[in-house]
């Protein structure tokens, strides 16, 4: 008698339930007995806090951690949004520099200006995609599915007013380009000088000096960001980012990026600028 391949085809257990089950173990050892999660956490395939991370994300028991808050905190993170994009790129007003004081007050409005934008646009972009992809497994079934319908449209329609171009920004505040641009300005000066060792000493000390002030713009600039990011923007995000459940953590301004960059030219300007003058004017 033929074998029935159908009949044991039904028989064995499908994949996704055996992957349900795994998952279903993971979420509940994650949370009791670290030992055994990380047990499974090998036996699924994957070690370390990376993985461990994505396998609690995987193993998610709904779509939504707290769907009776969603639109609340939806609410909060959006007006939140707001304020600081109608607040976050203006002047510094705490700026007391004498006679350099408006010139000061313009080029760290460019550094905050430029900070802030950006962070508003990703912010944006972060969200609608969050509530796109969470959408993308979340049964068509389930009741508290209107409400990221809802919210994903809402922010559909104000997305254009939030990415705004973050331009203005001075291109020797960039980094890079201000360290290639202030060599090529120093070998142009130092051939112009004709060897006179004073003249290289002055452009030595002027470059250094330029150097000083962008770095102390680019600091100030991405402090007085970072402050008005935190104070807006930072719990409301991540107040979203928890109710929504599972969705790693919400994205982070460049304030530090620029920092690092300002710490590199104070380092250009500190170091490099006074060995090269002292070789020079030793030639």
């Amino acid at each position: 008698m033929p074998r029935d391949n159908t009949a044991d085809a039904h028989d064995r257990p499908l994949l996704l339930d055996e992957l349900g089950e795994r998952l279903d173990r993971f979420h509940v050892l994650a949370a009791s007995d670290d030992v055994a999660a990380d047990a499974l956490l090998n036996e699924l395939g994957g070690s370390g806090r990376v993985e461990r991370e994505m396998l609690t994300e995987l193993s998610a028991a709904r779509p939504l951690a707290h769907p009776e808050r969603v639109a609340e905190a939806h609410a909060v993170a959006m007006r939140a949004l707001e304020v600081l994009s109608r607040n976050g790129a203006r002047p510094p007003s705490q700026l007391r520099l004498g006679p350099l004081t408006g010139v000061a007050r313009y080029v760290v409005q460019q550094v905050i200006r430029y900070i802030v934008r950006d962070h508003q646009t990703r912010i944006a972009d972060a969200i609608r995609d969050l509530y796109a992809r969470r959408l993308g497994w979340m049964p068509t079934t389930d009741k508290n599915r209107i409400v990221l319908v809802r919210a994903r449209l809402d922010l559909e329609r104000a997305s254009a007013s939030y990415k705004k171009k973050a331009n203005g920004i001075p291109t020797f505040l960039v980094g890079g380009a201000a360290v290639s641009s202030l060599a090529q300005g120093a070998r142009s000066g130092v051939s112009a000088t004709s060897g006179s060792r004073a003249a290289v000493i002055a452009l030595g000390v002027v470059t250094f000096l330029l150097l000083a002030a962008a770095s102390w713009a680019i600091l100030r600039g991405a402090a007085i960001a970072r402050r008005r990011i935190r104070l807006t923007v930072d719990r409301p995000l991540d107040a979203l980012w928890e109710t929504v459940g599972w969705c790693g953590n919400p994205p982070r301004d460049s304030a530090r990026s620029f920092a690092v960059i300002a710490i590199a030219l104070t380092v250009v300007g500190w170091v490099l600028i006074p060995l090269v003058t002292v070789v020079f004017s030793l030639l």
